[in-house]
C-alpha cells in the first residue's frame, strides 16, 4: 500500500472511471434516446419495450452506486465507533451524524478524539471537519 498516493482534502474524492465516465453517461444517453425513439414511433410496442429496458438500466446504474456507498457508510460507522472506543474507552458521541463520522475517518489517531468532541459540540459540517484535519489518514478503499 505504500505506492498509493497520499490523500488530502483536495484529492480524497474517488472516481471509478468505468462507473462515472462510462456506465453512468451511457445509461443516461440510452435512456434519453429511448424517450426520443418512443415519441418518434408514437408509443409502438418495440419503442415501449426499449424504453422499459433503458429505464431499468438507468435505475440499476443508480442503485448499484447507492447500495455500495450505503454499505460502506454502515461499515465506516462501525469502524469509527470501534476506533473511538479503542482510543478513548467510550463510544462516539450520539450527537454526531453519519456524514460527520464519515468525514472524521480521515483524522489521524492523535487528533481523532478531540476532533470528534469538537464536531459533536459545535455541530461542524463534514466539509469543515475535513478541512480542519492537519494529519490526514488516507482511505483508499472507499468506493
Amino acid at each position: 500500500m505504500s505506492n498509493l498516493e497520499s490523500q488530502s482534502y483536495v484529492n480524497h474524492r474517488k472516481f471509478v472511471p468505468l462507473y462515472h465516465f462510462v456506465l453512468a453517461p451511457i445509461s443516461l444517453i440510452v435512456f434519453i434516446a429511448s424517450i426520443v425513439h418512443m415519441l418518434k414511433e408514437q408509443f409502438s410496442y418495440s419503442s415501449l419495450l426499449i424504453f422499459g429496458i433503458s429505464l431499468c438500466m438507468a435505475i440499476l446504474a443508480v442503485l448499484v452506486r447507492q447500495f455500495a456507498t450505503k454499505l460502506q457508510d454502515r461499515s465506516i460507522l462501525q469502524e469509527e465507533n470501534f476506533r473511538h472506543i479503542h482510543l478513548t474507552g467510550k463510544p462516539l458521541d450520539s450527537r454526531l451524524g453519519l456524514q460527520q463520522i464519515i468525514a472524521l475517518r480521515f483524522a489521524d489517531d492523535a487528533s481523532f478524539p478531540q476532533l470528534c468532541m469538537k464536531a459533536a459540540e459545535t455541530g461542524m459540517e463534514p466539509r469543515l471537519i475535513k478541512k480542519s484535519i492537519t494529519h490526514w489518514r488516507a482511505d483508499h478503499h472507499r468506493v
